[in-house]
């Protein structure tokens, strides 16, 4: 008999997520009631945002519920339906949650149909315009930031999900883009691969000096995914009227007890009249068709690309999370339970 398997969150983590903070649980399939619908989950988005969920602190959505499912997007083909404009079959996506057969509210959960005709695998999907891929990096970059032909954009974590598909876009709006990542293989994915002009290393590099050699007139535009030490430097480097993109502080997701102080170089905000402006991609949720289309576009013309990190088991989603945190993957990272 198929169970629906379920890991909840029972304690919220201090530091790196531990296994004892989740329950692990089976329990029966429940039948949806009016409104709802049932679903086989087929690929999980594995996001730095979960971490955030999980922490009892002031965010864009209610933390996790100790005893809730641990919150996270999905996508999942329809078994059973009590909403009438879904059926069985349907291939659909939203906050599914770290679940492999449950029975949601769609509305609660945001759920929406995938056209039948989308010429992409599940993966493809929540790597290339997912909500917290592609349709956050759109909108955080060019609502945000607003990029114009020559200016320069740096962005941090550019080998990431997001970060990728921001500087790729950065280029085709006419760019000159400089990525920060982890590690000479990311490095080199982000300016073979990806064709960004150069990428500073800075686990091995010094930042604020790779940010001189390649940002000879400075920086115009910042997306921030890091914060931290990263973020000081790149403010001190900022020109006037220059825009920062505030998409994530990763950096900061796992910090025990205490938050991370900064950025240090505030004034810089002053001195340099910048606009820093932080998103949350829901807020745009009316153009997400218009977002979609153009992102769907530049992928077929060959000039947004994106790569997996697919993991397998639905058993390895605490350990998957932990690793993404600590930036031991390679592109989108993702699990098939």
């Amino acid at each position: 008999m198929t169970m629906n398997r379920i890991f909840t969150l029972d304690r919220r983590p201090d530091g790196e997520l531990a296994d004892s903070d989740l329950g692990s649980h089976e329990q029966a399939i429940t039948a949806p009631a009016a409104g709802q619908i049932q679903i086989r989950t087929t690929c999980l988005s594995i996001d730095p945002t979960i971490r955030v969920w999980m922490s009892d602190i002031p965010q864009y959505m209610p933390p996790i519920a100790l005893g809730e499912v641990v919150r996270s997007l999905g996508i999942g083909v329809v078994e059973q339906s009590a909403h009438p404009d879904f059926a069985a079959g349907d291939r659909v996506v939203g906050l599914i949650g770290w679940a492999t057969h449950p029975t949601l509210d769609v509305a609660m959960s945001f759920l929406a149909k995938l056209p039948a005709e989308l010429p992409l695998p599940d993966a493809k999907v929540l790597s290339l315009i997912g909500m917290t891929t592609g349709l956050t990096a759109y909108f955080g970059l060019l609502d945000i930031c607003d990029p114009r032909p020559g200016q320069t954009l740096v962005v941090d974590a550019a080998a990431g999900a997001v970060g990728a598909l921001v500087g790729q876009i950065g280029k085709i709006k006419g760019c000159r883009v400089v990525g920060i990542a982890g590690g000479p293989e990311k490095c080199r994915y982000v300016t073979e691969e990806l064709g960004l002009d150069a990428c500073i290393d800075y686990k091995n590099d010094d930042v604020g000096k790779g940010l001189d050699e390649h940002c000879p007139r400075g920086i115009d535009l910042c997306f921030e995914n890091v914060g931290g030490a990263i973020l000081d430097e790149v403010l001190l480097r900022m020109n006037n009227n220059g825009r920062v993109s505030i998409c994530g502080l990763i950096g900061d997701y796992n910090a025990a007890g205490k938050r991370t102080p900064g950025p240090y170089n505030f004034g810089m905000i002053l001195m340099r009249r910048l606009r820093v402006e932080g998103f949350i991609v829901s807020d745009h949720g009316a153009r997400f068709p218009q977002a979609t289309a153009e992102l769907l576009q530049w992928a077929q013309q060959g000039r947004l690309k994106s790569i997996e990190d697919v993991r397998q088991g639905f058993s390895q989603l605490p350990e998957t999370l932990r690793q993404l945190l600590r930036g031991e993957k390679h592109g989108k990272m993702l699990l098939v339970p």
